[in-house]
C-alpha cells in the first residue's frame, strides 16, 4: 500500500516542491507526517532523519533524487555547531562531491515540536553534466573526524548553477578572524567567497542571490556591515536578503553570508549570462547605496530581493504600518507582485518562498502568517521556508518591520 505523502501542518493548499527552468526546490522540511504532525518531537537527530527523508520524498514527484541536490540549508534549533550539523546532513549524500550544505542555528521553530526545517535546490542528473566544478571547505583539524575522511564543499558549480555555503569568519583553523569587528569580518567572508567563486570559474558579478545575517536590529548596526558587503559588488548586482541573527558559530561571529550565481560556458570559456531586472518606481530603495537590485530574469527563473514593507517611493528605510505583521505582510506580498508583473509573472509562479517573520513561537502566529501569504498568493502555495524570529530582534530598520519574504518565480 503506498503511504500518502508528508504536509506542513497548515490548512492552506500548498505544494512541497516545484521546478523554476533546470532547478527543482523543496521549501522548509521538517520530520512531517501526512497530517502535518511532527514524527519526533523535540527528538532532534531523528527528526533530521525524517526530514531528509520527506526531502528526498518531494524530489521524487520533480523526478530528482538527493544525489540530485546543489545546495542544502538547514535553520535548526539544538546546541550543535556548523561542523556537528554539516556532518550530521553530509551523510545522507553518498556520493561525492556532496553538495553545499549552509546552516542557520535559529531559536524558534514555525511548528510545536520541531527542531529543524530543511531547504533543497536540486538539479536533475547534474552529476552527468561535463561541467562540474567543486572548491572543497576546509575543516578545522579537530573537526575532520566528523566527516570520515570526505571532503566538505565551500562551493559547487553544476552547470551554469552555482551555489556557495554559508559561512563567518572562521579561518581554516576554526579560529574567528576579527572578533567584535563586523565589518571586517564581512570583508573576510566576502574575501573567502571570491576566491571560491574564482575557482569555480566566475566572479561577484554572476551573483544572482545573496543571504545575509548579523546581530542587530537598528539602521545604525546595519549599515556598515551592509556597505562592507556591497563594496564587493558593482551595479547591477545580485538580489539581496539580508535578516537580523540570533546566534552563530563560533562564540564572537557577527555575521554569516552565502550567494548562489549564474554563468555560462560558450565556446569552451566562461561567460556572465546577461540578465532582466525591473524595479518599478513604487518599490523602496536602500538607505544607504548598494549596488543590489530587487528582481533579476536569467534563463528560466526570477530571482527576488528579500521584500519588507518599506515606504513606496522611498529610500529613507521607512516601514509602513509598523509592528503589525499581517498588515505588513500582505503589503510586502503587493512588493512582490509589483515586483513581478514586469515580467509577466504573479505570486501564483512562485517555485520556493523563504520567509522571515516575527513571532513569540506559537504555531498559531505561523498560521495566521501563511494564511495572509496564501491570500495574497491567490492560488496553491509555493514550497514554503518559514523562519520566526523573536519580535524584539526583527526588522530592517530599527524594529519597524515585521516581516522579510524573498523567493524564486519561474521565468517563462
Amino acid at each position: 500500500m503506498t503511504s500518502t505523502i508528508w504536509n506542513l501542518p497548515i490548512a492552506d493548499t500548498h505544494n512541497l516542491s516545484a521546478s523554476a527552468g533546470v532547478l527543482s526546490f523543496v521549501g522548509g522540511a521538517g520530520d512531517f507526517d501526512d497530517a502535518g504532525r511532527i514524527r519526533n518531537p523535540g527528538d532532534f537527530d531523528r527528526q533530521i532523519e525524517g526530514a531528509m527523508a520527506n526531502i528526498a520524498e518531494a524530489l521524487a514527484t520533480e523526478g530528482c533524487a538527493l544525489d540530485d541536490v546543489v545546495r542544502l540549508k538547514a535553520h535548526y534549533t539544538a546546541e550543535r555547531d556548523d561542523w556537528e550539523m554539516i556532518a550530521a546532513l553530509a551523510r545522507f549524500f553518498k556520493a561525492d562531491p556532496m553538495p553545499v550544505i549552509s546552516t542557520m542555528p535559529e531559536p524558534l521553530q514555525p511548528f510545536s515540536g520541531q527542531t529543524i526545517q530543511i531547504q533543497a535546490i536540486a538539479q536533475r542528473g547534474w552529476r552527468a553534466h561535463s561541467d562540474v566544478r567543486a572548491v572543497p571547505r576546509p575543516v578545522p583539524p579537530e573537526r575532520r573526524a566528523l566527516f570520515d575522511g570526505r571532503t566538505a564543499i565551500g562551493g559547487l558549480r553544476a552547470g551554469e548553477f552555482i551555489a556557495l555555503a554559508n559561512r563567518t569568519a572562521e579561518d581554516a583553523d576554526g579560529a574567528l578572524r576579527h572578533p567584535d569587528d563586523g565589518v571586517a569580518q564581512s570583508h573576510f567572508i566576502m574575501e573567502r567567497h571570491a576566491e571560491t567563486l574564482a575557482a569555480l570559474g566566475a566572479s561577484f558579478q554572476d551573483c544572482v542571490k545573496l543571504e545575509g545575517y548579523y546581530f542587530g536590529s537598528t539602521h545604525e548596526e546595519w549599515a556598515p556591515l551592509a556597505k562592507a558587503r556591497a563594496s564587493h559588488f558593482r551595479e547591477p548586482g545580485p538580489a539581496g536578503t539580508v535578516v537580523p541573527c540570533h546566534h552563530l558559530n563560533p562564540k564572537g561571529a557577527l555575521t554569516k553570508v552565502e550567494v548562489i550565481a549564474m554563468r555560462e560556458v560558450r565556446n569552451g570559456r566562461d561567460k556572465y549570462i546577461p540578465r532582466e531586472d525591473h524595479w518599478p518606481t513604487r518599490v523602496w530603495d536602500w538607505a544607504i547605496p548598494v549596488p543590489y537590485r530587487q528582481a533579476i530574469r536569467l534563463r528560466d527563473t526570477v530571482w527576488l530581493g528579500g521584500q519588507w514593507p518599506g515606504l513606496p517611493h522611498d529610500n529613507t528605510g521607512l516601514a509602513v504600518m509598523k509592528g503589525q505583521l499581517i498588515p505588513q505582510t500582505r503589503f510586502t506580498m503587493s512588493l512582490i507582485q509589483d515586483l513581478l508583473r514586469p515580467f509577466g509573472r504573479t505570486p501564483a509562479d512562485l517555485k520556493l518562498m523563504v520567509c522571515y517573520f516575527a513571532s513569540t513561537g506559537s504555531e498559531a502566529e505561523t498560521a495566521a502568517f501563511v494564511n495572509t501569504v496564501a491570500d495574497c498568493v491567490g492560488g496553491t502555495l509555493p514550497p514554503l521556508t518559514l523562519v520566526p524570529k523573536s519580535k524584539t530582534d526583527s526588522g530592517n530598520m530599527d524594529g519597524e518591520a515585521t516581516v522579510e519574504i524573498w523567493g524564486v518565480a519561474q521565468g517563462w
